[in-house]
């Protein structure tokens, strides 16, 4: 059994049943109703000239193992927004990435807060990553204050990616909707979704090739915004992506690795511009 067909298993038969024990599916939903108004991830990702920089909070993989042993989300969170990042994405699995969705809670919470100074980050969008199987989870990332959410293709069927895909819109998120082929874009693109993410790692074997997203671009029309997922480390490999249309990136692990976060987020953030 391979990385991902581990933690699908996990997800399906221990973690989703749990939390649903824990927090009844009913309670959840009220959470989520009671939450407050979305940010519009995509309109965020459009207002940015040139690749607009999507940082993750990310502690840890199964690949890499430990990435920053003392990180800090919620600080780490506020670096990103106050130096260049266009959104968040909170990585919430625990038991493979040592992440939480108290984790996405509390960076909402320190974004709602009154900034009295300059650089305090204002509103940002925040994208909860996860692998998400089931409409429980869909309510519980609207509760936790999630802007939008990742859905793998590779992980669900059509019909399942259909039903969860529209139950976020529902609850006023959008979702990245994650490939990794031609053959699982061909898949997504009959639902019309605003967002396509190309992951260029392998997630079965955590293999990473930046050509990945790259082959995939033309392939999606230039009115769904295009994210390329996974692999990019520097100013140069940002101007690859600007040279083919791509409109968003993904960053986690070059971040994570990074002496000066801050730093690397303008660098990257700034990489090229149109």
């Amino acid at each position: 059994m391979n990385i991902l067909d581990r933690i699908v298993e996990y997800k399906r038969t221990q973690e989703v049943p749990r939390r649903m024990r824990e927090l009844p599916l009913e309670a959840v939903q009220a959470r989520a109703a009671a939450a407050p108004p979305t940010c519009d991830l995509v309109a965020a990702l459009r207002s940015v000239k040139g690749v607009a920089l999507i940082a993750e909070v990310k502690r840890a993989s199964p690949s890499r193992g430990v990435l920053r042993s003392e990180l800090d989300p919620v600080e780490t969170a506020a670096i990103y927004a106050a130096n260049g990042a266009a959104a968040i994405s909170v990585l919430t699995d625990e038991p493979f990435f040592q992440g939480s969705l108290t984790y996405l809670a509390q960076i909402r919470q320190r974004f709602a807060m009154p900034q009295e100074e300059e650089n305090q980050p204002g509103p940002v969008p925040l994208l909860r990553k996860d692998f998400i199987l089931h409409p429980y989870q869909i309510y519980e990332t609207r509760a936790a204050g999630a802007d939008a959410l990742l859905l793998i293709a590779a992980i669900l069927s059509d019909a399942d990616l259909a039903e969860l895909l529209a139950l976020t819109h529902r609850l006023g998120m959008a979702a990245l909707v994650e490939v990794h082929s031609a053959e699982e874009l061909a898949r997504v693109l009959p639902l019309a979704p605003r967002l396509i993410g190309a992951n260029n790692r392998n997630l079965r074997d955590f293999s990473v090739n930046l050509q990945s997203c790259l082959s995939l671009r033309p392939m999606v029309p230039p009115d769904v915004c295009f994210v390329a997922e996974s692999g990019i480390h520097t100013q140069a490999d940002v101007a690859r992506l600007a040279a083919a249309n791509v409109d968003a990136m993904l960053v986690g692990e070059a971040l994570m690795f990074a002496p000066d976060v801050g730093a690397k987020v303008q660098e990257l953030a700034n990489g090229h511009k149109g």
